[in-house]
């Protein structure tokens, strides 16, 4: 499972290699948990690659409901169809009505297409941002992959696909939800693991940049920040750097280029009080 997760670019641990190949073996979901820009949803990517199969997507916001999640009908088509039949003189209602609730006049949202899509990695982001009756939806559709359209019946996957769960932590997720999902938390990760991705990702930046890029991202995140950076930020302000044309980066090269790194004021204040130079020769950069 890491082999094949660090062909595609992913570079992972022992327990997030371990936790992906129970999702497979066991056809359970993972639940990742951690701060944004640590790597949860380039995982659904990742093992989409690795398997060679579709990634279907499900960003979750406050008030999504199952219509928007799982399928709606097109209504406007439906009319249209309405339209013509009358025209052409139909006037059997029932057949009518059979047509406008068949198949090809309902939407699949991104529940019901990775129901339908065999194999598929299905990835439902940020489900933090989601309500309590939306979570309730959600561990019912998981725990029988399977879905009742009144009109048309019971649908079921014919193989359950493999669903990647994420939450940066917003607010805590109900036990039911997690008991049904094998839990990962995404931590920060270490200098020798954060420069190994930032190389993966950016082969073309000096070895020297990425070190020293890597360098002031680890010190920062030791500092009292309202949003610590994460690796996406780390590989982010690499790449800045890089178009910029710069070989390596000094204190004045940090301090232009802090927008690419930190979202916050209060954070950008804080990285220019620093002496970044000092920072920068932490690790002989």
């Amino acid at each position: 499972m890491r082999e094949r997760l660090e062909k595609t670019g992913y570079l992972v641990d022992d327990g997030l290699a371990v936790a992906c190949f129970l999702a497979l073996k066991l056809r359970r979901p993972i639940f990742c948990e951690g701060d944004a820009g640590v790597g949860k949803t380039s995982l659904a990517s990742a093992l989409a690659a690795a398997l060679d199969a579709p990634l279907i997507r499900l960003q979750c916001y406050e008030g999504i409901d199952a219509s928007q999640a799982l399928y709606d009908w097109d209504f406007p088509r439906q009319l249209l169809h309405l339209r013509a039949a009358e025209a052409a003189g139909v006037t059997d209602a029932d057949r009518l009505e059979g047509e406008l609730y068949g198949r090809r006049f309902l939407v699949a949202r991104p529940l019901l297409r990775a129901l339908e899509t065999q194999p598929c990695v299905l990835l439902i982001d940020e489900i933090d941002r989601a309500d309590d009756e939306f979570e309730a939806f959600l561990l019912e559709l998981l725990s029988e992959y399977t879905v009742t359209v009144p009109e048309l019946g019971t649908l079921r996957a014919e193989s359950p696909p493999v669903v990647v769960l994420t939450s940066n932590r917003t607010r805590e997720v109900h036990d039911a939800l997690k008991r049904r999902c094998l839990y990962h938390w995404f931590d920060h990760p270490g200098f020798a693991r954060e420069l190994a991705i930032v190389r993966r990702r950016l082969p073309g930046v000096t070895a020297r940049l990425a070190e020293q890029v890597t360098g002031l991202v680890q010190a920062l995140r030791a500092e009292d920040l309202v949003k610590p950076p994460g690796v996406a930020e780390t590989i982010d302000w690499a790449e800045a750097l890089d178009a910029l044309g710069a070989t390596e980066v000094d204190a004045e090269l940090a301090v232009a280029t802090l927008g690419s790194v930190l979202k916050y004021r209060e954070d950008l204040e804080r990285a220019r009080g620093l002496d970044l130079a000092a920072l920068l020769t932490v690790r002989g950069a």
